[in-house]
């Protein structure tokens, strides 16, 4: 009996000298995997940053593109009715273009973002391509024409809100004064932040423009 007793105390004094154990935590999400529903209907839209280049699927499509072998890259911002926040990045290669887009499908009503998500991948998938002595053209915003026609939209908006704005000053028509204020602030918060964010122009794999990644 006393053998044992000492066993048993020589056993616990080893596990209280014991270092304890360390505790391990899951590593980060990985930022050269993405993918987004593009529509309720199909599969998803996956992505991978390979050590071989850019592996993608989008529905009976596929394919891998040598980092090197990647064309262009436009960066975007383009808002739809169901997310107002959206941004848009199509990647071009031998003739190909694909979207990949900042948010995802869930229900019928209701469009998720993924801003963390996205702008990890874009970041990760220039850094890889910088690495690889990339020469691909680097665009941001929408194209000159596009951009055009959105300032001319905004401008001729503009004109005629102020024309009936003051027409219904000078009438004494407050209410509808007060309704047309507050219609050209939603104006311009929606097509004003398309119009600066998707001005034309070109950047570096060094300074990515913020304006265009969520």
């Amino acid at each position: 009996m006393q053998a044992d007793a000492v066993n048993c105390e020589l056993e616990l004094l080893n596990f209280l000298k014991s270092p304890p154990e360390q505790v391990t935590t899951s590593p980060r999400a990985s930022s050269s995997r993405y993918s987004y529903k593009a529509s309720l209907i199909g599969a998803a839209h996956e992505f991978e940053l390979t050590d071989n280049g850019l592996s993608w699927q989008a529905g009976n499509k596929s394919g891998r593109w040598p980092y090197t072998d990647i064309s262009a890259i436009r960066l975007s911002y383009r808002p739809v009715s169901m997310q107002s926040r959206r941004f848009r990045a199509d990647v071009e290669s031998d003739g190909q273009r694909i979207a990949i887009l900042s948010t995802t499908w869930q229900t019928v009503t209701l469009m998720s973002p993924q801003d963390r998500e996205y702008r990890d991948f874009i970041t990760e998938l220039h850094a890889r391509m910088a690495q690889s002595g990339s020469k691909a053209a680097l665009i941001r915003g929408v194209g000159p024409w596009t951009y055009a026609a959105g300032v001319a939209v905004l401008a001729l908006v503009g004109i005629a809100i102020a024309g009936l704005l003051l027409r219904a000053m000078l009438t004494g028509a407050y209410i509808g004064g007060l309704f047309l204020i507050g219609f050209a602030a939603l104006f311009t918060w929606q097509i004003g932040g398309f119009v600066v964010r998707n001005r034309p122009g070109e950047y570096t794999f060094s300074d990515l423009p913020k304006s265009l990644l969520p």
